[in-house]
């Protein structure tokens, strides 16, 4: 929960930093540096600080600016651009996301692979994007993007779609996804909008139970639902950055990556400095 704690911890991480208050501290740097590409024996040397190149990463999820607006201190945006693509193609965010997923996990003593989850959707705009839905529910056009998280928010799995496909649909690819990364995983919770049979066969055939966990509206006013708070409050980590608060991605796989890039960056902080 953002409050006056946390900015007072926000704000001692802050001077941790080399610059920008999203820099990797020494810490975090340690934590990820294994993870990424090594220096090859052969072949020219490599001239970009590799350091760099995620913080300006970070940067530009964290304060949503373009890639050819990112400030001087960092490599140019053709070079950042290029490491970029290089770690889409090796799913480096994701690997780098759920190695931490796993060790905040064990942080926190419970077992590293979860066995419950929450699943939902969040539309959003996409003013980039050459195909887009309408999404009736929301009147927004743009994508929808499906995710699972475990019991505590940490994100699972990802599915991005066109905001006219429905969420029963849309988590289909979701729980393949989950059966081959977190094969422990056993029961779900949802709301009433993936009660559908094709979508609890699907389940079942997968051995998952997938609990409705439907809203009273015997009480007037907001009410929190059980377990399904926790997955709003993972949407509401994402919409902090403001990269994320509209999808200006073209491509899906880019647009996944940018996702991961987020989480992962608060859960790397989150075990560097506990």
């Amino acid at each position: 929960m953002w409050n006056t704690s946390t900015r007072g911890r926000m704000m001692a991480l802050e001077k941790k930093t080399k610059g920008y208050p999203s820099d990797l501290t020494d810490e975090e740097w340690c934590a990820i540096e294994p993870l990424l590409p090594q220096v090859s024996a052969r072949g020219r040397k490599r001239t970009t600080d590799l350091r760099e190149v995620v913080n300006a990463l970070r940067y530009m999820v964290r304060s949503g600016c373009e890639w050819r607006m990112l400030p001087v201190h960092f490599p140019s945006w053709q070079a950042v651009y290029l490491w970029f693509r290089r770690f889409v193609r090796a799913l480096l965010f994701r690997t780098i996301h759920d190695v931490a997923l796993m060790i905040d996990r064990d942080r926190m003593g419970r077992e590293a692979s979860p066995t419950a989850g929450v699943i939902d959707s969040q539309t959003i705009k996409t003013p980039m994007a050459d195909t887009r839905g309408y999404d009736a529910g929301k009147k927004l056009v743009g994508r929808k993007r499906h995710i699972a998280v475990d019991t505590d928010g940490r994100l699972l799995a990802v599915n991005l779609t066109q905001a006219d496909i429905s969420d029963s649909a849309g988590a289909m690819p979701i729980l393949e996804a989950i059966r081959k990364r977190w094969p422990w995983m056993k029961h779900l919770f949802a709301d009433g909008a993936y009660d559908r049979r094709k979508l609890l066969d699907k389940a079942a055939f997968l051995d998952f139970v997938v609990e409705v966990v439907c809203r009273s509206d015997a009480e007037p006013g907001f009410k929190v639902t059980p377990r399904r708070w926790v997955v709003e409050r993972s949407i509401g980590w994402l919409t902090r950055y403001r990269r994320l608060v509209k999808d200006y991605e073209r491509r899906l796989d880019v647009s996944e990556a940018m996702i991961f890039l987020a989480m992962g960056n608060l859960l790397i902080r989150r075990i560097s400095h506990p």
